[in-house]
């Protein structure tokens, strides 16, 4: 597995993404992070 940090703006997105109820692979694959 490769780990990077994300930026300001992938933080923003999870934020939300959260406040609407996905789970982390939902969000994850959202991002292209999976």
């Amino acid at each position: 597995m490769k780990y990077h940090q994300i930026t300001q703006e992938e933080r923003y997105q999870i934020y939300a993404l959260k406040k609407e109820g996905l789970s982390q692979t939902a969000i994850a694959k959202n991002l292209s992070r999976d």
